[in-house]
């Protein structure tokens, strides 16, 4: 059974930092593709970031490039998401999710696959 285990969320001002976590079981990690997402409150669910534990290869959605950075400890089977100069508009729950692919990168923005295990979520509440 896939588990995806969130943590790391929390409030913070503007222009801060957090980093989230996500501990990863029951699946090979190491030849997957990790991602994180988030919901805004009556917003859509968006994919923010994702990586492929095999190679390493990330896509981000444009809004946050420059900003977050995700990354992975094969050895740990953790995947990262950290986040810098947060905004207002990064308050979400922030969600990480397993599936074989991350999606595709168009246009200078990424367009996630839909993906078949998710975490139960962090929140991120950023304030101005």
């Amino acid at each position: 059974e896939v588990q995806l285990v969130e943590s790391g969320g929390g409030s913070v001002q503007a222009g801060g930092s957090l980093r989230l976590s996500c501990a990863a079981s029951g699946f090979a990690f190491g030849s997957d593709a990790i991602g994180w997402f988030r919901q805004a409150p009556g917003k859509e669910r968006e994919g923010v970031a994702c990586i492929t534990t095999d190679d390493g290869a990330t896509y981000y959605k444009r809004s946050v490039k420059g900003r977050f950075t995700i990354s992975s400890d094969n050895a740990k089977n953790m995947v990262y998401l950290q986040m810098n100069g947060l905004k207002p508009e990064d308050t979400a729950v922030y969600y990480c999710a397993a599936d074989r692919r991350c999606g595709v990168f168009y246009a200078g923005d990424y367009y996630p696959t839909d993906f078949g295990s998710w975490g139960q979520g962090t929140q991120v509440t950023v304030s101005s």
